[in-house]
């Protein structure tokens, strides 16, 4: 009797055994399919779904919000997306004009698709333009994209004295006094900088553009020459440089260009038009045009060697 009651006990037991031991699979079950639930829930689930790699889903979590991963989730998986935003001037609310032109043009280097969009470069010149922000005083940007109006003329312009430039002519006095300090430097160096041209009113731009197209037709005349209402010229912070003996297309083989490109910045001043950057400012390299922006922003670009076009779009325009 005694050895029934063992045996009966050890079989409760063992039955005790087995029901613990399914509810804790039981329970371990549940938990793990909580935590597969939850994970279904995770935007790194989502993303991996979509076919993003680990890398680039960690970068993307870190670098988005909320509400832009869930528009995100919202498309198919674009391989250009996490290249695109590692760019150095990348701006999110250009991401779909990326993608878009990238579509457009396969071969193109995404930095420099960044560039384009970002500073316009892909909208009809002169067509697409609005009105120049006149608040940004001499960091106001001027291209084909932003017009003056044709009655604006700085207050604070100055006489140019004939010591420093060829005819008569003005320019904004910040700018003036910049430039004597460069004029003084480069002097002390054995270089000479003259002031060709400087501030140029609507009609004056009016009279040289009208002049080009005689000469050279409206196309070739608008790589090379501004519409009135849209030159730097009128700002009164644009001057075209020479030295003695040098013409427009010489100019850039001369000293003063050399002590010019290693030096300019330092007084405020760029070379608005560089070569290889047409597509992006939209003229054709002018090695004698200098823009006055102010040290800071001139030693920038040309520290990055970025034109000022991009230097706007991604740190000034709002």
């Amino acid at each position: 009797m005694a050895k029934k009651k063992y045996r009966l006990k050890k079989k409760n037991i063992a039955i005790a055994i087995s029901l613990v031991i399914i509810i804790i699979i039981g329970i371990v079950s549940l938990v793990k399919m909580k935590k597969e639930l939850d994970y279904k829930k995770t935007y790194e689930y989502k993303l991996t779904e979509l076919g993003y790699k680990e890398d680039d889903i960690e970068y993307l979590l870190d670098t988005m919000s909320d509400n832009e991963i869930d528009d995100l989730l919202l498309k198919d998986r674009n391989d250009y997306l996490v290249p695109f935003m590692k760019q150095e001037y990348f701006k999110k609310d250009h991401l779909e004009d990326y993608l878009k032109y990238l579509e457009e043009n396969p071969k193109e280097d995404l930095s420099k698709v960044v560039s384009i969009i970002n500073v316009g470069a892909n909208k009809k010149a002169y067509d697409d333009s609005h009105d120049a922000d006149m608040s940004r005083d001499i960091d106001l940007l001027m291209n084909k994209l932003n017009k003056l109006p044709n009655d604006y003329e700085p207050e604070d312009l100055v006489n140019i004295k004939n010591w420093y430039a060829y005819g008569s002519s003005r320019m904004r006095k910040e700018a003036y006094e910049r430039f004597i300090d460069m004029f003084n430097a480069a002097k002390e160096d054995g270089v000479t900088l003259i002031i060709n041209s400087a501030y140029r009113s609507y009609a004056d731009q009016e009279k040289t553009y009208n002049s080009y197209i005689v000469t050279y037709g409206q196309e070739k005349t608008d790589k090379m020459a501004a519409r009135p209402g849209y030159s730097e010229h009128q700002t009164g912070l644009a001057v075209d440089i020479t030295t003695y003996g040098a013409n427009a297309s010489s100019f850039d083989t001369t000293e003063a260009f050399k002590w010019l490109q290693n030096n300019a910045h330092r007084y405020g001043y760029i070379l608005r038009y560089p070569k290889d950057k047409e597509d992006l400012t939209g003229y054709s390299y002018e090695s004698w045009h200098y823009r006055y922006v102010g040290e800071e922003i001139a030693n920038y670009v040309h520290m990055n060697n970025i034109t000022y076009d991009e230097y706007y779009a991604y740190y000034i325009e709002k």
